[in-house]
């Protein structure tokens, strides 16, 4: 199989870029590279999430599972300073570039590490929320365990929040969600992605 982002050491020659990009109101310096997730703009499904994304009425953390080079945790964290955002990524290259940009662009609320899915998360710390763009090209049972992750992550009543393409598997996402979850909603349809909010 050829090299891609979910990899956890990128080979692709390190080839870095910068630019920058307006979420929620803010405007952030981004660096990325090669061997990373839409190393070229923030992609449109995570701007969609970003955009639909509403902060659930209760305590506890925001976790960005897969998180690249950061753009859905760091425009979160900068929106809600009173949260703290735990950022992970399979991808090596990708986590330090989040690192990278959290600095740059000033957020502190964040804690950002290397995990598969939500393997190396702290089970002590239960979310709120949880965000994920998921990476197709890992697979549906990769995927779907990100989502069985997920439920055990999450407080009682705490949300995922899925972006996932129609044709690249939204309809089954959201039966298999539905078999766990209490309540599942596609809260949005744009181009051909959908936004998905399930609830503990």
């Amino acid at each position: 199989m050829s090299d891609h982002y979910y990899t956890n050491k990128p080979q692709t020659e390190s080839k870095p870029r910068h630019w920058t990009f307006k979420l929620l109101g803010h405007t952030f310096s981004f660096e990325t590279d090669s061997g990373v997730f839409s190393k070229s703009e923030v992609d449109f499904g995570s701007r969609v999430l970003i955009d639909a994304f509403q902060m659930p009425d209760i305590d506890g953390a925001i976790f960005d599972v897969g998180c690249g080079y950061g753009p859905i945790g760091l425009s979160i964290a900068k929106a809600n300073p009173d949260r703290t955002v735990f950022m992970m990524d399979i991808n090596e290259r990708a986590v330090a570039l989040s690192q990278k940009n959290a600095q740059v662009n000033g957020v502190q609320n964040v804690r950002i590490f290397v995990s598969d899915g939500l393997s190396m998360a702290d089970k002590a710390v239960k979310a709120a929320a949880i965000l994920t763009n998921p990476p197709i090209r890992a697979g549906k049972e990769t995927i779907f365990r990100f989502y069985d992750g997920a439920y055990d992550q999450l407080v009682s009543s705490g949300e995922l929040w899925v972006v996932i393409q129609k044709k690249q598997g939204a309809p089954s996402t959201v039966n298999y969600l539905e078999e766990k979850f209490s309540e599942v909603d596609v809260v949005e349809k744009k181009k051909g992605y959908w936004i998905v909010r399930a609830k503990k």
